[in-house]
């Protein structure tokens, strides 16, 4: 069996799965890999089926906030957090929103904040 197998997620997109043993040959490295700034994820399972996954602790803190919180702050501060913590050089604000899941070409509902007087 081939240690890296192909698997066609429902969506169309495709995902690289590893063997359980070949996982375990990078997973030395992978911590490193997360510090670089990475965050592919190592996904894992038996007979080409994805049944696990590896990602960074600030990508799962992230998935897990927005999993919890409807109005999406503990998501945004995560992420605003994190790149606080790791500054890069500026992006575009339209991949910030992308990011944060939100919409630029939406008005915002302002409708319950105070009027300027």
């Amino acid at each position: 069996m081939d240690p890296e197998t192909e698997h066609l997620l429902p969506n169309g997109d495709r995902a690289w799965v590893l063997t359980t043993a070949e996982a375990s040959k990078h997973l030395p490295n992978l911590l490193a890999f997360f510090r670089s700034g990475e965050v592919e994820p190592l996904i894992f399972g038996d007979a080409g089926q994805p049944e696990a996954v590896v990602i960074p602790f600030e990508v799962w803190r992230a998935l897990t906030a927005a999993a919890t919180d409807e109005h999406g702050f503990d998501s945004s501060y995560s992420v605003l957090r994190h790149r606080l913590a790791n500054p890069q050089p500026s992006i575009p604000i339209e991949e910030v929103a992308d990011e944060l899941g939100l919409d630029l070409s939406k008005p915002i509902d302002d409708s319950d904040l105070p009027k300027p007087q």
